[in-house]
């Protein structure tokens, strides 16, 4: 059972929803240290680990320069991913550059930052070589279908998901690559998310040592590096379990002795790129109740929106709620609370037992420091809110304003009216 404790007091969040207002998400920059020098110390075995944070978790400039000032590199999937990193000074092979159906541009961009380019099919090869040229060092992106079972709704079973090249295909591809003339070459699979079982992990790992052991002896190509992608998962749920960053740690140690020291493959250089893992658990959306609403159900109407949280809506998630000054009273009252979107599925939570609610209450949804705030919108022209950082001192800066309604008119003209 995991305890969600909030790392401010209520006299604190008071006054910061007093000089900020609400809704707005709020980072933990502390726990979000911790936490990473946690995930090295995990793999501090590993001959030049290097974790590829994936920046879509949480795009924001301040949250890459905590994590760049504890050693990560930057996965990146887009142009302006791309810049972002760039902005804060990961450029060059710390960071990873996966995407895919990708425009010529952001290869490009890649090209010019010195990026690793991770490839997600054969036929962008030739696109790669057309429009950017072929790098120094090549990766690819393994899909292993039907040979990996699982998967979830956030990332599909392997075999239906849109992403990376088939055996067959990646076979294929390190063979055309190094009849071009590439000598340094890496690999790549993502194949789950969200996931609580170490196990996935470290069979991952075996699969992909077992892959490279295959294509060293059938084409002769040395691997400097194998990225697992991310997808550990968080206890969204107070009575799930966080991953043990140690047990993954030794039993993917285990594997690379037993497969890559044993087969003279060593040293082989061993990746991750975590997002929601880093920084997931120390994000949190504060909201303010405003409405109740009794009909055939009681609904708390809070300022916050799916626009600002879009995962309980889009995958039916969960995230704990606290209202704050009332913990410890009794959870007898049952609620669903609501986003103001012309959406039924605007819901933060659905019949969730919580304390009494008045209008005024500060409400604050747990876990949201990955795709939180970063997968936004517009939708009912709703502004997206402002991203806070909980600094080590206690002090408190804010490091994305809130959308304003010029932001919102900014790409429009209205003098062609």
């Amino acid at each position: 059972m995991v305890e969600k404790k909030l790392p401010f007091s209520k006299e604190q969040i008071e006054k910061i929803v007093a000089q900020y207002g609400t809704p707005f998400h709020i980072y933990d920059e502390k726990a979000i240290r911790e936490n990473a020098r946690k995930l090295i110390a995990a793999f501090s075995w590993a001959p030049g680990f290097k974790e590829y944070f994936a920046v879509k978790a949480t795009p924001n400039p301040y949250i890459l320069k905590i994590l760049r000032e504890e050693g990560f590199g930057a996965d990146c999937s887009s142009l302006p991913e791309l810049i972002l990193a760039e902005k804060v000074g990961i450029v060059g092979e710390e960071i990873m550059f996966t995407s895919n159906d990708t425009p010529a541009d952001e290869f490009i961009k890649a090209r010019e930052l010195g990026a690793i380019i991770n490839l997600d099919d054969i036929t962008h090869i030739d696109f790669l070589e057309k429009h950017a040229g072929i790098p120094d060092i090549i990766s690819f992106r393994y899909n292993p279908g039907p040979l990996r079972g699982g998967g979830n709704a956030i990332i599909g079973n392997p075999e239906e998901a849109k992403y990376g090249l088939t055996r067959e295909q990646i076979f294929e591809a390190y063979k055309i690559m190094k009849d071009k003339g590439v000598k340094r070459f890496g690999i790549h699979t993502m194949v789950i998310s969200n996931e609580l079982d170490p196990n996935y992990f470290i069979e991952t790992a075996n699969m992909m040592f077992d892959l490279i052991v295959d294509l060293n002896k059938e084409l002769g190509i040395n691997f400097e590096f194998v990225n697992f992608g991310g997808g550990i998962g968080i206890p969204y749920r107070p009575e799930e379990e966080p991953v043990d960053y140690e047990v993954i740690g030794q039993g993917v140690k285990n594997s690379y002795e037993e497969k890559i020291v044993a087969n003279g493959l060593a040293p082989l250089k061993i990746a991750l790129e975590c997002g929601r893992v880093i920084t997931g658990p120390y994000g949190y959306l504060v909201t303010t109740a405003m409405h109740k609403k009794e009909i055939y159900k009681n609904y708390i109407g809070v300022d916050a929106s799916m626009a600002d949280l879009m995962r309980p809506g889009m995958y039916g998630a969960y995230h704990h709620l606290t209202v704050v000054g009332k913990e410890n009273q009794p959870h007898d009252h049952v609620y669903d609370v609501t986003g103001g979107l012309c959406e039924n599925c605007d819901k933060f939570a659905v019949d969730r037992k919580l304390p009494k609610i008045d209008l005024g209450d500060i409400l604050v949804i747990h876990d949201t420091g990955a795709h939180g705030h970063a997968m936004g919108f517009n939708y009912n022209a709703k502004l997206r809110s402002a991203e806070l950082l909980l600094k080590e001192d206690g002090s408190v800066e804010m490091i994305r304003r809130a959308e304003t309604i010029d932001d919102y008119f900014r790409t429009l003209d209205f003098s062609k009216l």
